[in-house]
């Protein structure tokens, strides 16, 4: 994709110009420069879900019915259009199709994310939510793969981690938006131009994912927050 750094400006320039939220710019890097689709969600307040829907299930924390995909490629003109129409939404990305998330306690994700880091290993972008969990990026299809690639690294009872995939048909919250009334989530690693369009295979980072997650769930939260990778 032909996205470079002075798109990045551009889009944001654009908003500063035209009076954007910082909800459409956001939407609008997504989309144009990193390839990925959005979609207008719900908000939470006292437990109470924008939806209208009595005992939502998910509240502030799924997409809004009926509304509309915004696709990847949509320029900041677009996504203003299609916005406008459901202002204040979160912001919401399908997964799936640009991108699986392996999804893991926060104290384990934020010890493998130094991990791998010092390791040298591919990284795509990495989320913290406010719920205490962290989402890692990866290559399409991880989610449908992940339990067999934990067997071949030797779990036996890939159900007994704190780790799951999400695959087609599940959706995220993405930053800078509030998730289910919680509190904003949050980067812990920003997409960047080669990351975010080309995310790593999950079995590069799932024995280290897995392992913490495994160390971080016999420690529990409190042993493992205190101590260093």
């Amino acid at each position: 994709m032909g996205f470079t750094i002075g798109g990045i400006r551009e889009i944001r320039s654009g908003a500063r110009r035209r009076g954007r939220s910082s909800e459409c710019t956001a939407v609008a890097e997504f989309t144009g420069l990193w390839g990925w689709d959005a979609v207008p969600g719900a908000r939470a307040a006292d437990g109470v879900c924008s939806c209208g829907r009595s005992g939502c299930r998910e509240p502030g924390a799924h997409p809004l019915e009926f509304a509309p995909r915004v696709p990847a490629g949509a320029t900041l003109d677009d996504v203003g259009r299609t916005w406008g129409g459901f202002p204040g939404a979160a912001v919401m990305l399908p997964v799936g199709r640009a991108f699986d998330v392996l999804d893991v306690s926060e104290p384990a994700g934020r010890r493998a994310l130094a991990r791998l880091e010092r390791m040298g290993l591919p990284l795509g972008p990495v989320i913290a939510t406010p719920e205490g969990r962290t989402q890692f990026f990866v290559a399409p299809g991880a989610a449908a793969e992940l339990t067999d690639l934990l067997y071949r690294m030797g779990w036996d009872d890939p159900a007994a981690l704190d780790l799951r995939g999400l695959g087609p048909g599940a959706f995220i919250t993405a930053p800078p938006s509030d998730r289910g009334g919680l509190g904003p989530v949050r980067w812990l690693r920003p997409p960047a131009l080669d990351s975010a369009t080309r995310p790593p295979e999950a079995r590069l980072l799932l024995g280290t994912l897995a392992y913490l997650a495994h160390r971080s769930r016999a420690q529990g939260p409190r042993e493992t927050l205190g101590r260093t990778a």
